[in-house]
């Protein structure tokens, strides 16, 4: 548990300083996607000096750098403050933990995307910082899903800034799948900056055969307790019963268990699946772990004054799989109620210094997130479910699991970050994905058969072949997001300022400039 003392922050700050350093000097949200002339120049510099110096094959990076020891309790500093690991494994030594070890062929481990300054995910900035220091031969960028498709070239250091533009940019990985057999829809044509849908090798073969390369964020390993589905498209096993499962039904363990198995056979490029032992290792790693925000440079200690932030509060928070779902599927009956976060209710009166005044800004924050009503339209997973097309709801319609902000049923949800052309998401950088050009053989709530429609991700139906589950994708844990920006499954939110100017624009909330940044100072302190 975090004890503020001087000496615990000063040796977290010391930790990180050398990073922070480099990462302010070499500050650049995007190789590829140069938004002004600074940062062309200061990117073109970076690479030419890169260039210079590594342009040699013999000094790639093969293996991952580790810390020796992820202790009990982990404090590491990111963007707000400090955010804080729970480790009920105890300490353990990461060269004899199957998470840290190298089980694949191409030096990465489970580590290279999941890291704990980062909320147990990874940042786009942390990428970029990567790419500079290894001059893009860090584990993390290999071609087989960390560029933009597995031909590109990487064989120059300005190669590799192209060919990893969308893991740089957005902290995006590719995804590739096949069409499932006889799907509701037809890919009637796409768009692709980079030509990997396209070319018949890696791509489509026809508009309902071949496969489809989608881009997506890292989800974190952490808090995983809490998950009621495994994946952003669910496609690591189904809808969960909490830890274990009777005969013929999948637990989160099995689920767990097979993205285990699928990850290093994919992303680590092993050629053989890990053992029983190694795969029940990093499960039972990957679930022992609880990470909240428990500093905020502002508000400073979130469990002070009666406060409840931080994780050790949500090592304790009750769950099983359906706790108040908003459509009736409690399985004890509770009633649903919008009331998701209480961490910070005892901050609502405050008043005076500084640091009261951020604490009060926090609490009415998550009074915000609690409490505004939002007229839903045009989600699929909720307005076609009820047969509404308008619904009355709030932030825990889909954000529904107490004080943890995930759905606690599987409930993958089209809210239009997928969508594209006239369909494209409001505020939210969808640039260089590819745009999918849909036809549904079907009728759905929202369009006739026929109806042509684009997005960027085909979503859920990739697995289903359903033409309702074009574009959805599930809701992730809100714990822990100080540290893993961007946000949304494409990354397309550089800030949480932009992903709350998302939710008002496309729902058309109405937030006053005070609400939103009350409600992300909120969100900076989960």
């Amino acid at each position: 548990m975090f004890t503020p003392t001087p000496r615990r922050i000063a040796g977290a700050l010391f930790r990180t300083t050398a990073v922070i350093g480099a990462a302010l000097i070499f500050s650049m949200p995007a190789f590829a996607n140069d938004r002004d002339n600074e940062r062309a120049s200061v990117s073109s510099e970076a690479l030419h000096l890169l260039h210079a110096r590594h342009d040699r094959g013999s000094e790639r990076q093969t293996s991952q750098p580790t810390p020796a020891l992820i202790p009990a309790d982990k404090l590491d500093v990111d963007p707000s403050g400090l955010i804080e690991t729970l480790n009920a494994n105890g300490p353990t030594l990461t060269g004899n933990n199957a998470f840290f070890q190298d089980l694949g062929t191409n030096g990465r481990t489970c580590f290279t995307c999941h890291q704990p300054d980062q909320g147990w995910g990874v940042s786009a900035r942390a990428i970029q910082l990567r790419f500079l220091l290894s001059a893009g031969t860090d584990p993390i960028f290999r071609p087989v899903d960390g560029a933009v498709c597995p031909t590109a070239d990487t064989s120059t250091v300005g190669a590799r800034a192209k060919a990893y533009s969308l893991l740089l940019d957005r902290g995006l990985i590719r995804i590739g799948l096949p069409l499932p057999a006889n799907p509701e829809f037809q890919i009637v044509g796409v768009s692709d900056p980079f030509g990997c849908n396209t070319d018949p090798a890696t791509g489509l073969t026809s508009p309902t055969t071949g496969m489809v390369s989608v881009y997506r964020r890292p989800l974190p390993s952490t808090n995983l307790r809490l998950l009621s589905a495994v994946m952003w498209d669910g496609r690591e096993g189904g809808l969960q019963s909490t830890v274990s499962a009777p005969p013929g039904q999948h637990s989160l363990i099995d689920d767990l268990s097979q993205q285990a198995i699928d990850a290093t056979t994919g992303h680590a490029q092993a050629a053989n699946p890990p053992t029983p032992a190694q795969v029940a290792q990093i499960v039972d790693f990957e679930m022992g772990l609880t990470t909240a925000q428990a500093y905020d440079f502002k508000a400073q200690r979130l469990n002070a004054k009666g406060a409840s932030g931080g994780p050790a509060a949500l090592l304790q928070q009750p769950f099983y799989l359906g706790i108040n779902d908003p459509f009736g599927l409690d399985p004890t009956g509770a009633p649903f109620t919008t009331v998701i976060f209480t961490l910070y209710d005892p901050w609502q009166s405050l008043s005076g210094n500084s640091v009261n005044i951020a604490r009060a800004a926090v609490a009415r924050g998550q009074h915000v997130f609690n409490d505004t009503p939002i007229t839903i339209t045009g989600v699929a997973g909720i307005n076609d479910a009820v047969n509404q097309p308008t619904f009355v709801g709030a932030c825990a319609t889909c954000h529904d699991t107490p004080n943890g902000g995930d759905h606690s049923v599987a409930a993958p949800l089209n809210i239009n970050i997928a969508g594209a052309g006239p369909d494209a998401p409001p505020g939210l950088n969808i640039k260089n994905l590819p745009v999918f050009t849909v036809s549904c053989a079907v009728n759905t709530f929202f369009r006739p058969a026929g109806t042509t429609f684009q997005v960027t991700d085909i979503g859920r139906a990739m697995l289903s072949g359903k033409c309702a589950d074009v574009g959805k994708t599930k809701g992730p844990i809100l714990r822990g997001l100080a540290g893993r920006a961007p946000y949304f499954h494409n990354g397309g939110a550089a800030t949480l300022m932009d992903a709350v100017n998302f939710y008002d624009q496309r729902f058309s909330i109405g937030f006053t400039a005070q609400e939103k940044a009350d409600l992300v100072a909120f969100l900076m302190t989960l």
